[in-house]
């Protein structure tokens, strides 16, 4: 039998893999490592320019400061010690027993020592001195150097700031240079803040890793180890976000910073920038604004209690603000004194003495920025013309202005204090009524504005846009028109005070009525504006032309349409008391057409004078005339409407004034001035209702109350070339002798005096009678 073949016992090998070949790639992480360093150092390099951009650029925005006008002093000035007193103490000055540093006073009587700030005027700097004063009779006798034997000729005091316009951010703060801020200051921010400040190159290793620490055990970021500089880097280029990235990029801009600038420029800056306080919608920065919000001292000023204080409320200012936590404040000044003592800022023996001390802060009082809202809305109109907003916000202009602090203060007091008592009076609710009111100079300049009875009340200027039916404080315009016609009219020509009818194009009848619903007949024309005489008035007006009488209050300046209506003439005109003033500034400067200013000059934050706003002068007006009107308003005082003001004034003060009162008695006006002064009172209701009130027993009685505390001189008009003083018969309107029954003694533009004589007159009289002149006034 045949064999089977033997299976092969060999097995089919498996397919070998293919052995895998070594590559020559291999990842360049050198590459990778260079990109990044690359990028770091470009991210590095942009980071150094944007600290070199800001730092060396405009680093804040600064808001324009807005000053009231410097106080001068020289001997004979005409101010009493009082008022010197109030003066000092609205800058800020401290009274003491004896002087030790500059920002304070003592006072004996009429005799003063003062130790003056200094300031940097645009044409010069004002340095700080000790001066001695001494006062009589309402008038500066002497000023003399306590040290050194100059003589001292002029002296300003640096002006009170009254205002700022603020950027959009509402940042506030006081630059100062480095070599103003006060070794005490510098030595307690260092040793409280980083007292490894001038041994680092912007960040402390020291600091961080204490930092760290803490916030691994914490789980989180809830402690910063950082250096003043890095206290400035955040608060300059970074948020408050507390992240590592940001940690990070702080470091990084610290080190740059120190690079590029030395420890004193980043210490100034830091003292200019540090928030340290909340004041309403604005922000304090910097310890130069912090010194004057709560202690209302340059830094100069500060003693050791409030530089630590200070210096304490960096940690946390909301939290350690002395105005509303006290106790917390001072415990915290507490530490830091003890720290001083520790680091040998202070004598170790005084620190119980300061530690016991109580915290005297400045009450919390209307702010710069709302301190006299209606003339800050004055002067952002008035600085529109020539500035645009932006520039106003941030380029730290000081803008000098014409206010006067302790009128303006006169001012707020008359009116709150008239109309509490007038609505106590009428029995009306309280703060129902609202008034305004304005002063200036007569030379044109703007010292005092008040739109709202609570003056520091920003919002509806009442002074600047409230436009109310004027009254008879538009007659003396209708009398000036008629007094320029020398050949028609003068003070004693004769007016028909008796019933009026008119037809009117409406159908209407316009009937006029005086105030005490009687006629008088023949009145002269002095006697028909003494009186305030609407028919005598009215007729007058219609004699004289309604256009003619426009053209007049367009002369004055008054340029807002006006329509030709014979109501007119009795005041039925809506103006503001800006523009009344505006009105009555051309009788108080005997004729001249002056645009009220409230800015004197403008200076860039650097000194540069950038603007100066003098006084414009334009004669619309004759002085014969303007002289016979302002005669005629002295007799609404003397005798007329506005002889109430007795009560208020000084026999010796002559004023001249006119009261103004509109129909249902809704509208209360006066305005009046003396030789140095004129003022403008509105009283009324916002919803327009009748209050009760005419001119005489409303708004005159603030316009009293006011003129007579302030120092002002008595109006006593020269009488202009062309003018001559005569008797006259006062029924009749004839030449008149003295001693005639009615006789009275009025002033003529020579060649118009009526030559016919009166019964009781003997003889023409020769020449003009000057010394009835002297006699009247």
């Amino acid at each position: 039998m045949a064999r089977k073949p033997k299976k092969s016992s060999t097995k089919k090998s498996s397919p070998r893999k293919p052995r895998r070949r070594k590559s020559g790639f291999a990842f360049p992480w050198w590459r990778l490592a260079l990109v990044l360093v690359f990028l770091g150092l470009v991210y590095v390099a942009w980071l150094d320019f944007q600290v070199y951009r800001q730092f060396e650029g405009k680093r804040w925005a600064l808001p324009a400061k807005v000053y009231a006008r410097p106080l001068e002093l020289h001997a004979g000035a005409e101010l009493g010690p009082d008022a010197f007193a109030r003066e000092l103490s609205l800058l800020g000055y401290h009274l003491v027993p004896s002087l030790r540093q500059p920002g304070e006073v003592s006072r004996d009587g009429t005799r003063f020592h003062l130790w003056t700030r200094g300031f940097a005027f645009s044409d010069g700097d004002e340095p700080a001195r000790q001066l001695r004063l001494r006062f009589s009779d309402q008038r500066l006798e002497s000023v003399e150097a306590l040290r050194g034997d100059d003589p001292v000729r002029l002296l300003r005091l640096e002006p009170l700031q009254i205002g700022a316009i603020h950027p959009a951010r509402h940042e506030d703060r006081l630059l100062v240079r480095r070599e103003e801020v006060p070794e005490l200051l510098v030595n307690t921010l260092i040793a409280v803040e980083d007292r490894d400040f001038y041994r680092h190159h912007g960040i402390s290793l020291r600091g961080i890793g204490r930092a760290l620490w803490v916030n691994l055990r914490a789980g989180g970021v809830v402690q910063g180890g950082s250096t003043l500089t890095q206290q400035l880097v955040k608060n300059l280029f970074l948020s408050s976000e507390r992240s590592l990235v940001r940690k990070a990029n702080e470091a990084i801009m610290a080190l740059l910073l120190e690079r590029r600038y030395d420890k004193d420029e980043i210490l100034e800056a830091y003292f200019n920038e540090v928030y340290l306080a909340q004041d309403g919608s604005r922000a304090i920065h910097g310890f130069g604004l912090a010194s004057r919000h709560f202690f209302d001292r340059p830094l100069a000023e500060l003693d050791a209690g409030q530089a630590a204080l200070l210096v304490g409320m960096v940690k946390g200012p909301s939290y350690y603000d002395p105005l509303r936590q006290p106790e917390r404040a001072t415990r915290r000044r507490n530490l830091v004194l003890a720290l001083m003592a520790e680091q040998g800022i202070i004598a170790p023996d005084r620190l119980k003495h300061l530690q016991a001390s109580p915290i005297r802060v400045v009450p919390h009082r209307a702010q710069s920025s709302n301190r006299v809202p209606a003339f800050m809305d004055l002067v952002r109109q008035q600085l529109r013309r020539d500035y645009q907003e932006a520039d106003l916000q941030s380029e730290g202009l000081r803008i000098f202005t014409t206010l006067d602090p302790q009128v303006q203060e006169t001012l707020e007091q008359s009116l709150s204090r008239q109309l509490t008592r007038l609505e106590r009076q009428r029995g009306l609710a309280d703060k129902e009524l609202q008034g305004a009111g304005v002063v200036t100079s007569v030379a044109g300049e703007v010292l005092a504005m008040v739109g709202d009875r609570e003056p520091h009340a920003a919002g509806f200027n009442r002074a600047l846009q409230a436009r109310r039916p004027v009254g008879s404080l538009l007659k003396p315009a209708v009398f000036l028109s008629a007094l320029e016609q020398p050949d028609r009219y003068h003070l004693a020509t004769l007016l028909q005070d008796e019933p009026l009818r008119l037809e009117q194009p409406t159908g209407e009848p316009w009937e006029p009525q005086n105030y005490d619903k009687q006629f008088h007949g023949a009145v002269p024309l002095y006697q028909a504006l003494v009186h305030s005489y609407n028919v005598a008035t009215a007729r007058l007006g219609l004699d004289l032309g309604i256009p003619a009488v426009i053209t007049t209050l367009q002369r004055l300046g008054l340029d807002q349409q006006m329509r030709p209506f014979p109501s007119l003439v009795l005041g039925a005109v809506d103006l503001s008391p800006w523009k009344v003033t505006e009105m009555y500034q051309t009788f108080a400067s005997g004729g001249f057409r002056v645009p009220l200013r409230a800015i004197r000059e403008v200076v860039a934050v650097d000194g540069t004078p950038l603007q100066h706003y003098p006084l414009q002068v334009e004669a619309v007006v004759a002085p014969e005339p303007t002289y016979l009107l302002t005669v005629a308003l002295q007799g609404v005082v003397r005798e007329g409407t506005a002889n109430g003001l007795a009560q208020w004034l000084h026999p010796r003060l002559k004023v001249a004034g006119k009261t103004g009162t509109t129909d249902d008695l809704r509208d209360s006006w006066f305005a009046g001035y003396s030789a140095d002064h004129l003022g403008v009172i509105w009283i009324g209701r916002d919803d327009n209702q009748a209050m009760g009130l005419t001119g005489g027993n409303g708004a005159m009685q603030v316009w009293g109350d006011l003129f007579s505390r302030m120092s002002t001189r008595s109006l006593e008009p020269q009488p202009p070339e062309g003018i001559e003083w005569l008797w006259i018969d006062a029924a009749t309107g004839l030449r008149s002798e003295e001693g005639c029954p009615g006789a009275v003694p009025l002033p003529f533009i020579r060649g118009s005096a009526p030559q016919e004589l009166a019964p009781c007159a003997r003889t023409p009289v020769p020449r003009p009678l000057q010394w009835l002149r002297e006699l009247f006034q």
